[in-house]
């Protein structure tokens, strides 16, 4: 079985994984802009029984476009966010990709929020399209 470990960048905090993502995504809503500094954020999520996070994190709730809540777990040294919880999706957490620090890691799936994408940005051909 696949485990990986994500991390913040000073290590304080991290997030054990066993197994597979259940998802892999990009989101290029302006929420996840602003949170990453970046053009869009990739997140995996995985089932929250196969995460064992550790270490002390400080927390930030968002509310995006749909009305729906994701609080996000971040280092209160470094402030990288490691994980972060879903209402509407109680029984998984999402890990930033770039946490894991992991270049092999699988490409995303779905691409959602197409509409606000950068226009130089080309999500993978094969995933799913969300405008």
């Amino acid at each position: 079985m696949t485990q990986r470990l994500a991390s913040c960048s000073c290590g304080q905090l991290t997030a054990q994984v066993v197994g597979e993502p259940v998802r892999i995504s990009i989101c290029h809503c302006l929420n996840c802009q602003r949170r990453t500094g970046g053009p869009f954020a990739e997140q995996a999520r995985f089932r929250r029984q196969d995460v064992t996070p550790s270490g002390l994190s400080s927390t930030y709730p968002i509310t995006g476009d749909e009305g729906t809540t994701a609080t996000f777990h971040f280092c209160p040294t470094c402030g990288a966010t490691v994980y972060y919880e879903m209402d509407a999706q109680p029984d998984f957490l999402a890990i930033p990709v770039g946490a894991f620090a992991e270049p092999g890691f699988p490409a995303p799936n779905v691409s959602v929020y197409e509409s606000r994408k950068h226009g130089w940005v080309v999500p993978p051909a094969d995933a799913e399209h969300y405008p």
